[in-house]
C-alpha cells in the first residue's frame, strides 16, 4: 500500500457483520491524485471474500470529513453522487469492474 501513499485519504468504511454468508465491503476514498490508473490498482488490492462484494467509491478532493456508509444501495448520501470521480466493484464471482465518473 506504500505505492499509494499521498494519493488518497479514507473517508469511510463499511463491512457487514455477516460471517456466514456474503461479505460486503464498501470504501469511501478521497482521491488526491486524479490519475485513474492508481485508483484501479488501489481498488483491486482491497480485500474481497468469495461470493462477497467489494465496492470502492473515489470522491473528488473537495469532499471532506467522514462519509457515512451503509450496507444497502445507494451506500452513501446521494448528495455526494456528483462528487464521485470513479467507482469500482468486485462482484461475487470476483470480476473487477472499474468505472469513471458517477456511481449511477
Amino acid at each position: 500500500m506504500e505505492r499509494f501513499e499521498g494519493k488518497y485519504e479514507e473517508l469511510g468504511y463499511f463491512r457487514n457483520e455477516n460471517n456466514t454468508g456474503p461479505v460486503l465491503r464498501v470504501y469511501a476514498i478521497r482521491a488526491l491524485d486524479s490519475d485513474q490508473t492508481w485508483m484501479k490498482e488501489f481498488a483491486e488490492s482491497q480485500p474481497h471474500t468469495k461470493y462477497g462484494k467489494t465496492l470502492v467509491y473515489f470522491f473528488s478532493p473537495d469532499v471532506s470529513g467522514p462519509i457515512d456508509l451503509s450496507g444497502t444501495p445507494p451506500y452513501f448520501d446521494q448528495s455526494l453522487d456528483g462528487k464521485v470521480v470513479a467507482s469500482f466493484e468486485r462482484t461475487p464471482m470476483g470480476e473487477p469492474r472499474f468505472k469513471s465518473g458517477s456511481s449511477e
